[in-house]
């Protein structure tokens, strides 16, 4: 069988001698098609023992099993097709050339078709996945470089490219009708994000113009040039260059991938235009917040980075991180509610005065759950309970522990640290180590020790923060 040819291929025979050879050999191999397996071998279930093996303990579905035997009285066919998964039964005086012809292309044939059916669901499980996780993204530079990603994840190929927009001059990211850069692999890393394609070779700027001109997708032998224009008026391309020939499947699965890309872009620039507006409008009502007290300062920018700083070090996620530290800057917003000669006095506030102060947080609350937002939900739960203390002496509610939320209990550190840290009507500003100190003085009693313990691995951040005039917001 050596000339035997199958899909104009020819064949490789790998011999094992013993069941325990084959089992050393397909325990390291998954990439035998057919097995011409004896019954006798060590013992005289050496072979069905090796199915068993194969099936049951390696796993292994596709390879196709055909059991030959000189003494079938040991192994009776009936019994073994019946207990055994195996694909064909041969007594070895059957086996001529003729009949092994038949015998190898049905084998053959079958692993060949089961192959494909495992590439297809592999394929398609691999489209599912870079789907969400192109979906998922949650701003337009990782939602560019997850496509760049999870484009070579899809097709199983090494591909480099690079992702840019070309946007209108009315869209959320616009940069005067050029193209910009968003996202690339490691053949263009050289070209900076945000960079002009001009310094490109003609090859791809001349890919990028026909795109645009063209409206449409186009490919080479080993290149794809995806465009996508979405309903806001965006043109995106993804420029994909191949180590080989891309396949027709290839190339329809790259079309149907940036069909629904365009999609999840069309979202993402809406989602970073309410961003930024969300953004902006936390920043003016913070600001119009400190333009009340004596000395205004960025005390709720401060509040806001240093309680992020906290939350990603107490294991929260990236957009729990995000969300705290917009909501954090809302914490004060009750303040509005306070009477202004309240929030200016220079000397100490009576007793009546500051009751009246306490009720800003439970006021901040009540503020803010009438929207239904998500953040604003949690600015609503930061506000009521930032003043609350661990030992259950705060205000408005009085709770201690893990009653609090988390939330508050990480905004009520930054709000004392930043405080003491920054000029205020009260007092001048405390040097940051005197800050930092008197705050670990007080874990146990005000606060939370278990997010205490991050704030001196946290000291350079924090003065980072305070030697950089740009909001983070």
């Amino acid at each position: 069988m050596s000339d035997f040819v199958m899909d104009g291929r020819p064949l490789q025979f790998t011999h094992c001698y013993s069941a325990a050879e084959a089992r050393t050999l397909l325990a390291n191999r998954d990439d035998i098609a057919l097995i011409l397996l004896d019954v006798v071998m060590e013992s005289d279930q050496a072979g069905l023992d090796l199915v068993r093996f194969i099936r049951e303990e390696l796993k292994n579905l596709q390879v196709r099993i055909v059991l030959r035997t000189g003494q079938p009285g040991q192994a009776p066919e009936e019994q073994v097709i019946r207990d055994y998964d195996i694909n064909d039964y041969k007594e070895k005086t059957d086996l001529t050339r003729r009949k092994l012809i038949t015998v190898f292309y049905a084998g053959l044939r079958a692993y060949r078709d089961l192959m494909r059916i495992e590439h297809a669901r592999q394929g398609l499980r691999r489209s599912i996945e870079a789907i969400c996780e192109v979906s998922e993204s949650r701003s337009l530079r990782s939602f560019a470089s997850a496509v760049l990603d999870q484009v070579n994840f899809l097709l199983d190929l090494r591909g480099e490219g690079i992702c840019a927009s070309c946007c209108s001059a009315y869209t959320a990211n616009a940069r005067d009708g050029h193209i910009r850069v968003l996202a690339a692999t490691q053949a263009y890393a050289g070209l900076l994000l945000d960079e002009q394609v001009g310094n490109l070779s003609p090859a791809v700027q001349e890919a990028f113009r026909r795109a645009l001109q063209e409206k449409t997708s186009h490919h080479g032998a080993r290149e794809y040039v995806g465009y996508y224009r979405t309903k806001a008026g965006s043109e995106s391309i993804i420029y994909m260059e191949f180590p080989e020939p891309i396949s027709a499947e290839a190339r329809e699965l790259l079309e149907i991938l940036s069909r629904n890309i365009a999609i999840t872009y069309d979202g993402l620039l809406l989602q970073e235009a309410i961003g930024s507006a969300q953004r902006d409008t936390i920043g003016i009502l913070g600001g119009a917040i400190e333009t009340r007290s004596l000395r205004p300062s960025r005390h709720w920018q401060h509040v806001g980075d240093i309680a992020a700083l906290l939350a990603q070090r107490c294991g929260l996620g990236e957009r729990e991180v995000e969300m705290i530290r917009m909501a954090a800057a809302l914490h004060d917003i009750g303040k509005a509610c306070i009477d202004e000669h309240i929030l200016t006095k220079p000397r100490p506030l009576t007793a009546e005065e500051w009751e009246s102060v306490k009720t800003h947080a439970q006021a901040g609350h009540d503020l803010l759950s009438r929207s239904p937002c998500d953040m604003h939900a949690l600015a609503a739960t930061i506000a009521r309970d930032h003043h609350e203390r661990w030992d259950g002496t705060g205000y408005p509610r009085g709770l201690a522990g893990d009653n609090i939320s988390q939330v508050g209990r990480i905004v009520a550190i930054a709000d004392v640290l930043d405080s003491l840290a920054s000029d205020s009507c009260y007092r001048k500003a405390k040097p940051l180590d005197e800050a930092i100190a008197y705050v670990q003085s007080q874990s146990g009693a005000q606060f939370d020790p278990a997010i205490t313990v991050h704030i001196a691995p946290l000291r350079d951040a924090i003065h980072a923060i305070y030697t950089c005039n740009t909001p983070h917001l």
